[in-house]
């Protein structure tokens, strides 16, 4: 590891203070803005549907009752509330499944941590649709690199959580550049994000989705916006949290390599190289769920067909979806719900009876999970193999390599589109999801987050 002066700043610091500071006054190339805006319409799209489950429900029935400023809307409520609460409870309702973006490099999920922030923060600023789209594009840049650059390892050997450490650092840097701190503040914003950076991956033993919800999205929208606003508000703090004796990689690095932090910053933007699920399941299942439903659609394959079904899966990630609890994160479930249904819908996914469905359970009686470590170091990753055994003597095979809805093979504008109005009719009907849809499209028109809020309460 690079060592840093113990006293002073780092030009590292110094660089992406400016850089976090410049951001509302820099153009977005314009094929990186319109992928910010199929993001932040699907992370939209996902705190809607997610204000119905569980961990959205509790979320705002927790930050309701503690009152104060109404400086931010509770997406899928009539509720506004402080931006710390209203960022808290927009990013557990933007995880309350797993209907939300992913970024595998950085291994988080970053639009249900940073669209909150930085929706919260623009809200109460009366900030434009462009400055959103600046934020947002920025935050999946920081958030990224911040667990990129400090090499953790393996998910099933790391220490730390990146799913909790990318969302906390993306979020402030967001509502950093929102409330146009100049770069002594934003390097005291990453001070104060640094003191709450958390994240232990028992999230993985959550039997409910709540804790993961805040571990995920929640926890890394509020501290980001707090420490953000604790700034604006006077706070001073430590001028370099990383760099020192002690710092930020030196407490939860595994392998770390600072440079990465700042490497290519400008250049590369990393909501490009983020994935948007085409079905809305647990990121390690999407492969699967390709390569099952490309077999049913190819063979005609039903489950009276199937004597053995084989699902070969990367070896590093296997542990998070076997056997779960949850239907939207069990593999071998809903790999029999696509065999038995033809396809996975976000209803029959989530359907916790259709666990004990007799057909299901003879189905799931016929599956064998095998890791392979050949797959985790494949490119593409997350690819999966499924091999159904028929009953008239067939052995039918389907490898999955380049997952829908990832940098390799993305889903179009439709797509995107189709997804999210299927997520949110229900919400709030027909004609304001169109609505929405066609404001997120044309986001850098829309001159005041706030005439948003007519779309996004209930």
């Amino acid at each position: 590891m690079k060592e840093y002066p113990s006293s002073g700043v780092s030009q590292q610091v110094s660089f992406l203070a400016e850089y976090i500071a410049g951001t509302l006054d820099r153009e977005l190339p314009p094929e990186v803005a319109a992928e910010t805006k199929h993001h932040v319409l699907d992370t939209l799209a996902a705190i809607l549907s997610g204000s119905r489950l569980r961990a959205g429900r509790l979320a705002a029935a927790y930050v309701g009752p503690i009152g104060g400023a109404p400086e931010a809307t509770v997406i899928g409520t009539s509720l506004a509330v402080p931006v710390v609460n209203a960022a808290l409870a927009n990013g557990m309702a933007g995880h309350a499944d797993e209907t939300d973006d992913s970024h595998l490099a950085g291994r988080f999920h970053p639009g249900c941590g940073i669209v909150p922030a930085a929706l919260a923060i623009a809200e109460r600023q009366d900030c434009s649709g462009t400055d959103l789209l600046r934020a947002v594009t920025l935050g999946y840049d920081i958030g990224a690199r911040v667990t990129i650059a400090l090499g953790l390892r393996k998910p099933d050997t790391s220490r730390h959580s990146t799913h909790s450490l990318g969302p906390a650092f993306g979020a402030a840097a967001a509502a950093a550049a929102l409330l146009r701190l100049d770069p002594t503040q934003v390097r005291h914003v990453l001070s104060y994000s640094a003191q709450q950076a958390s994240g232990i991956p028992f999230w993985q033993r959550d039997r409910e989705h709540v804790e993961k919800a805040f571990d995920f999205g929640g926890m890394g929208a509020r501290n980001g916006v707090a420490a953000a606003t604790m700034v604006a508000a006077g706070f001073s703090a430590v001028d370099d949290p990383l760099s020192g004796k002690h710092n930020l990689f030196t407490a939860f690095g595994e392998d770390p390599d600072p440079s990465l932090l700042t490497a290519d910053l400008g250049a590369r933007f990393e909501i490009m190289r983020a994935s948007i699920k085409k079905w809305c399941v647990g990121s390690p299942i999407q492969a699967v769920l390709d390569a099952m439903t490309a077999l049913v659609e190819t063979y005609r394959l039903s489950a009276q067909d199937a004597r053995r079904i084989i699902i070969t899966m990367p070896d590093d990630r296997i542990h998070i979806v076997d056997n779960r609890t949850m239907p939207d994160v069990c593999v071998q479930h809903l790999a029999a719900l696509a065999l038995v249904d033809g396809t996975v819908t976000f209803e029959s996914s989530h359907d916790h009876e259709r666990m004990n469905d007799p057909v299901i359970q003879s189905v799931r009686r016929l599956i064998e999970l095998v890791p392979s470590a050949e797959l985790t170091a494949a490119v593409p990753a997350r690819q999966a193999i499924v091999e159904v055994e028929t009953l008239d003597g067939r052995r039918l095979r389907h490898h999955a390599q380049a997952v829908r809805g990832t940098p390799e093979n993305p889903m179009d504008r439709g797509e995107i589109e189709a997804k999210a109005l299927d997520l949110i009719i229900p919400i709030i009907g027909s004609d304001r999801a169109k609505a929405m849809v066609e404001a997120v499209t044309h986001l850098e028109d829309v001159q005041r987050i706030r005439n948003l809020r007519e779309l996004l309460t209930v």
